[in-house]
């Protein structure tokens, strides 16, 4: 042998050595998501890529997911829908067929959601997602789609129990609501929960999505002398709606928002104007709620806040949720075979930081929505399933009169 060769052998065992480490290293498992990181709503979808990006991190620094004895790191990969939903569709055919991933996260909106869960039941690979709240998502029979959002059918529950319950009870109420999946089932089901309640509709009015003139309907308001309203729609339809509101002066007793109100943008937006507001939220970030890799909700809540600078709302919350479910279940399987995931999240019963996750036989979780106000400069949890915890501050006066 020559002394080349023997010279050379020490550094070869070394690479070889080194080569066989490398290949004994536990591959990543990859969720897949397609999010709105641009177009109209990609305010919201950020929500989404932050809060996935943080639960991977805080995951994985806790020693990720342990399967079969062997810890595996988790890893993202996420494409930008443009807020396109035939996009996103492909985006997502493209996840399970091409890139391979192993499980899948969900967008922002119950239209994409609604759309894009037809991929996972076609190819059999489980999504969690807490972007779509519409009926109309687990009315299917699917058995691949899990939700973290309470359902729309129900968003206005207990802000119709506040109005029962406000002093002077509203004489009439306005439904107002916007022509995408989700807003159609929150006002399918806040029309029985009004006329549950004894409360007159003085109208129940639908209009287009992305709208930007709703001078119209404020002025019916104005002539019908509407007391309460109730708007479902996105955020930048509803700041559209308070700026007209302002701008026509139409004031009644109150106004409530589907969204916009728990998010810190909505009310910097706004400003003063977007105090006495409405809204709900199934989510605060409370100390109270436990949680096995953050610790608890307010502990999450500065996180969050020290990583992207800004505060987390329920979308945040429920997207660590949806990445939590996930691990929990791969966790509780033993496996990564998406059928065993998928039976295991079937049965997953867990306390996290966004609340009790324990998905019902349709696939979606239910926590109550409680009544939130801007108030000032703070915004103060009004009413929840024991009634009053603060005092609202009603009737809402004239916009001249602040």
């Amino acid at each position: 042998m020559s002394r080349r060769l023997l010279h050379a052998l020490p550094a070869l065992a070394l690479i070889l050595s080194a080569g066989a480490a490398a290949a004994a290293e536990p591959p990543d498992v990859v969720l897949g998501a397609s999010i709105q990181l641009t177009g109209p709503v990609a305010n919201t979808g950020r929500y989404y890529r932050d809060a996935y990006q943080i639960a991977v991190d805080r995951i994985n620094a806790a020693g990720g997911v342990k399967i079969g004895g062997v810890a595996h790191k988790l890893a993202l990969k996420i494409y930008d829908n443009q807020s396109d939903v035939n996009l996103s569709v492909r985006q997502y055919t493209q996840l399970v067929t091409q890139d391979k991933v192993n499980l899948l996260l969900g967008p922002f909106a119950s239209n994409f959601a609604l759309a894009d869960s037809a991929v996972s039941e076609k190819y059999k690979v489980p999504m969690v997602q807490g972007g779509g709240a519409s009926d109309q998502i687990f009315s299917r029979k699917f058995k691949y789609i899990f939700g973290t959002l309470a359902p729309a059918s129900n968003y206005f529950g207990s802000t119709v129990e506040m109005l029962k319950a406000l002093k002077p009870a509203p004489a009439s109420v306005a439904l107002l609501y916007a022509d995408d999946s989700f807003d159609v089932s929150v006002a399918q089901g806040t029309r029985p929960l009004l006329k549950s309640a004894g409360l007159r509709v003085a109208m129940d009015e639908r209009y287009s999505t992305n709208a930007t003139d709703f001078n119209s309907l404020l002025s019916q308001i104005k002539s019908k002398q509407v007391d309460a309203v109730l708007v479902a729609g996105h955020e930048t339809e509803i700041l559209n709606f308070v700026r007209q509101a302002k701008s026509l002066a139409v004031a009644p007793k109150m106004y409530s928002f589907t969204v916009g109100v728990p998010s810190e943008d909505f009310r910097k937006a706004l400003g003063p104007d977007a105090d006495y507001a409405f809204g709900m939220t199934a989510w605060l970030p409370s100390a109270v709620l436990k949680d096995r890799w953050f610790g608890d909700a307010e502990q999450f809540a500065q996180a969050y806040k020290t990583k992207y600078g800004y505060d987390p709302d329920y979308h945040a919350a429920s997207g660590v949720a949806d990445v939590e479910a996930l691990a929990q279940a791969m966790e509780s399987a033993n496996s990564l075979d998406p059928q065993k995931v998928r039976d295991a999240l079937a049965k997953t019963r867990f306390d996290s930081l966004y609340g009790p996750v324990a998905f019902n036989a349709q696939g979606q979780i239910d926590l109550p929505q409680v009544v939130i106000q801007v108030q000032g400069d703070e915004l103060a949890e009004i009413y929840g399933a024991k009634g009053f915890i603060a005092q609202p501050k009603y009737p809402m006066p004239a916009w001249n009169a602040r």
